[in-house]
């Protein structure tokens, strides 16, 4: 389901990131060949973070995402998974506050793999990611 969400959000040419609450707390984002979802379960607990491009993602054995602007941040993790096509890679932990910091708080977020790169614009998350945080504390808002 999250990957048939991105797929959808690609087509789509509004640069926007918007929160959807529920049981599982939705943020997504979107712009031309790159889409990005996180989930947020409260009852597990347990956060995904999935970013699907127009071509596949390369082989590599390290997913990372920097963040830059007034707080930069930099992630990293080696059990990144993918989707059938390869376009889509997933990272899911029980913790997100470095991710949720470097996308509330920066101006671009650049995904790296494989010496593949995606680059995605902050513009307008801060408000939205300030609203997925919530769910954290409140389960579906």
């Amino acid at each position: 389901m999250r990957h048939v969400i991105a797929l959808l959000a690609l087509s789509t040419s509004a640069a926007a990131w918007e929160f959807t609450p529920g049981a599982v707390c939705l943020l997504t984002h979107t712009e031309p060949g790159v889409a990005v979802v996180l989930t947020h379960d409260p009852a597990g607990p347990l956060y995904t973070i999935t970013i699907t491009r127009s071509q596949p993602w390369p082989d590599g054995p390290v997913f990372s995402m920097q963040f830059d602007g007034p707080r930069p941040i930099a992630i990293s993790t080696t059990a990144q998974e993918f989707s059938a096509d390869r376009r889509a890679v997933r990272v899911r932990d029980t913790g997100f506050g470095n991710v949720l910091d470097g996308l509330q708080f920066n101006e671009t977020a650049r995904a790296l793999l494989g010496g593949a790169s995606e680059e995605m614009s902050l513009a307008g998350a801060a408000e939205p990611v300030e609203k997925f945080r919530a769910c954290d504390v409140l389960g579906s808002v």
